[in-house]
């Protein structure tokens, strides 16, 4: 007769996954997938490295893994913003500054989900990823031709299209956070005082944003390009 697992072994299998996958996504939060070796996850999640090859008989599947669920995350977040009472337009306006403004706290991670290099497996996980991001861009596209809100335009081609830029206009600011928050000796903090210096990189996230915002606006027609 085979073997089948109890509720309670079931149970605590799914506990282990959980808590190795828990450990995973915060050793790729805090140094990048190049730094999610199954060694790390396994002391992160306090388990043997053999639990972890159990649920994840590869790094390939934990990183991939990992990625689903931290991009799950983030375009959930994106759709949450892309609210029905509000013009298309402003809904365009909010979702990029919904995604920038996330990706920009947590640069690490962000940078990681958008440009770390990685295995096939990721960039495979990327694609489907890009493609969830820019069906949200095309259903608020879509919704403000029909309003007579934007000019008529092919709607896949210009989300996608503002998925690829603001993402490639994000790559270079999240490498240089990325690096700043896996630098375990940072260089010495400058001679001013931390609270002048941190409303000093808000000013400059903020300026990043509206930027970014303003030219998707520009992009789908929903404001003139001279204004």
């Amino acid at each position: 007769m085979p073997y089948r697992r109890t509720p309670r072994v079931e149970a605590r299998l799914s506990a282990s996954r959980e808590r190795i996958r828990a450990a995973a996504l915060a050793v790729v939060a805090e140094r990048g997938y190049a730094g999610c070796s199954i060694a790390a996850v396994a002391r992160r999640a306090g388990v043997a490295t053999g639990s972890v090859y159990r649920h994840f008989p590869s790094k390939s599947e934990l990183v991939a893994e990992v990625f689903r669920v931290a991009s799950q995350r983030e375009v959930d977040a994106f759709a949450r913003a892309a609210s029905p009472a509000r013009p298309a337009a402003e809904s365009v306006a909010a979702v990029i500054e919904t995604f920038a403004g996330r990706a920009l706290r947590a640069p690490r991670m962000a940078y990681a989900l958008l440009a770390e290099p990685v295995d096939p497996a990721v960039d495979a996980e990327r694609l489907v990823f890009r493609r969830a991001y820019a069906a949200v861009l095309a259903g608020l596209i879509g919704r403000g031709i029909a309003a007579g809100e934007l000019p008529d335009q092919d709607v896949e081609v210009s989300a996608a299209a503002l998925v690829g830029a603001i993402g490639e206009a994000l790559v270079g600011p999240l490498a240089v956070g990325a690096t700043r928050s896996a630098d375990p000796y940072p260089p010495a903090a400058p001679a001013v005082p931390a609270r002048t210096d941190a409303a000093a990189r808000d000013r400059v996230r903020a300026d990043l944003i509206f930027n970014l915002t303003s030219f998707a606006q520009r992009s789908i027609g929903a404001v003139s390009a001279n204004t």
